[in-house]
This record gives structure tokens, sequence and C-alpha cells, in this order.
């Protein structure tokens, strides 16, 4: 089985991702892309069309313990939803600011889709920059309003 290495566009940046099988191994923004096959479902998303990316096994699902907890817990907002720190926190059984820690460490953006999970008053963080986090957003809004229509 062949580690693959790739991106697709998502407005200014590039989404790389690194896969192989159905498994993603990573997930990274960069101004520079890579060439290669990106698997079909993260470029209809890039594209904004809703789908259903938990079709991916991700690495970190493969970690135990809380932060394990926390992304299965992530990975059940549906698209172009989202919960606070505080209602993952619950819902995983730890605290807002280990569910932050969590997102800080996730290697698979989108796959386990950290950019779901708001503060109580705001936004919260994304890296590398926070207008990819609003950007992801209100792409999923879009394609949200898409499917309703």
């Amino acid at each position: 089985m062949e580690m693959r290495s790739c991106s697709c566009r998502l407005g200014l940046w590039h989404v790389h991702v690194h896969w192989c099988e159905n498994t993603i191994h990573q997930v990274r923004f960069s101004r520079e892309g890579i060439p290669g096959p990106v698997p079909d479902l993260i470029r209809q998303f890039c594209a904004g069309r809703p789908v259903d990316l938990t079709q991916f096994d991700a690495v970190p699902l493969h970690q135990d313990g809380t932060y394990r907890r926390i992304y299965e817990t992530v990975r059940t907002i549906p698209y172009g939803r989202t919960a606070s720190y505080g209602e993952i926190a619950q819902r995983a059984g730890t605290g807002a600011r280990v569910v932050g820690q969590a997102m800080a460490r996730n290697v698979t953006p989108l796959v386990v889709p950290c950019h779901r999970i708001v503060a109580a008053r705001g936004i919260g963080g994304f890296s590398p920059a926070i207008e990819i986090k609003e950007s992801l957003l209100a792409l999923e809004q879009k394609g949200l309003r898409k499917i309703l229509l």
C-alpha cells in the first residue's frame, strides 16, 4: 500500500492530504499545492458539495482514551452545523480546555471536522489561520442551502 500526498484548492489555500487506501493520515493547509490524485470526497468537499467525510478512517481515531472520544464526538457533528467546545466536552466526558487541546492537535481536519467547534462567545481558534475556519463554515452553510432548496 502506497502512501499518497496531494492537494486541492480551497479558496486561496491548498488542502494537502496524505492518505493510503481509505485512511487519511494527515490534512494540512498551505499556500502551495502538491500535484497528485486527491481522494474524490475531499475534492468534492473543497468544491462546496456536501459530502460525508466520515466514510474515511482517520489516523487519530486509532488512539485510545480521551482524545479518541473527543474526535469521535466531533465526527458526529453534521455538515453545516457547529457545536461549542463545552458541548463536545460534555458529550465526551471531559473539559472544554481538553477539547481545545485535542482540536489544536488534530492532524486530520475536515475528516475530524474541528472547524465545526466554536467558542461559546465567538468562532474560536484555527491553525494556521482563522480565515480558513471562516471559509470552511461559510462553504458548508452555502452547501447546506443548496440541499434545502
